[in-house]
């Protein structure tokens, strides 16, 4: 089992990854700014770190056989993130992406459809720019994990597809994964390892 640490294992996103992780039987540091609420459990241990203390970050991260970002990227650039992992020696880095990056129409991303919703895009912009710096990045194997466009509380089925730039829609024209699903995709590709240096999404 693997030793993972978790940067943003408090929000939505972040928590079901911890909760993944840790029924798979892999050892997890939560790092938030505020753990308390986390508690204490087997296989778990917990940080307080503000990801923008690169220092204090680095800190946390070192030991980890990989780490999981689960971060907002309109307030944490790509650097925040990759300088303190290559500065606590860990190579494994897989991003809780967005799907604002991703190819609705051939040349036409997601983010730059006119329908767009204006008080998501910056936190889209964001995202694009912080998968952008990823793929000039040469020594960390990362993996960046777009969800649906819809990313919603829902139900964990095991049931979902996997894509690499494109929007995934259902057969009824929803894009869309519950929170729950995508932990199981997110750990998934984890331990196998089959996208490196990619990006992919995961829908219904």
């Amino acid at each position: 089992m693997s030793r993972i640490a978790i940067i943003g294992a408090t929000g939505n996103v972040g928590s079901r990854l911890l909760e993944e992780s840790l029924r798979r039987g892999h050892t997890v540091t939560a790092i938030a700014r505020d753990t308390s609420a986390l508690g204490q459990r087997e296989g778990l241990s917990t940080q307080n770190a503000d990801v923008l203390d690169a220092s204090a970050l680095a800190s946390a991260l070192a030991g980890h056989d990989a780490v999981f970002s689960a971060t907002r990227f309109a307030t944490v650039s790509e650097s925040a993130i990759v300088e303190p992992v290559k500065r606590a020696g860990v190579r494994r880095l897989l991003v809780v992406g967005g799907a604002g990056s991703l190819y609705a129409a051939p040349g036409q991303r997601v983010l730059d459809a006119p329908d767009f919703p204006a008080a998501y895009k910056p936190e889209a912009t964001a995202g694009a720019a912080f998968l952008d710096a990823l793929r000039r990045e040469r020594d960390l194997d990362w993996t960046f994990v777009s969800p649906s466009a819809e990313f919603v509380p829902g139900p964990r089925t095991r049931k979902f597809r996997i894509g690499v730039d494109e929007l995934l829609v259902d057969g009824g024209g929803r894009s869309w994964i519950s929170f729950d699903d995508y932990a199981i995709a997110f750990l998934d590709e984890f331990e196998r390892d089959a996208h490196i240096k990619q990006r992919i999404t995961i829908g219904y």
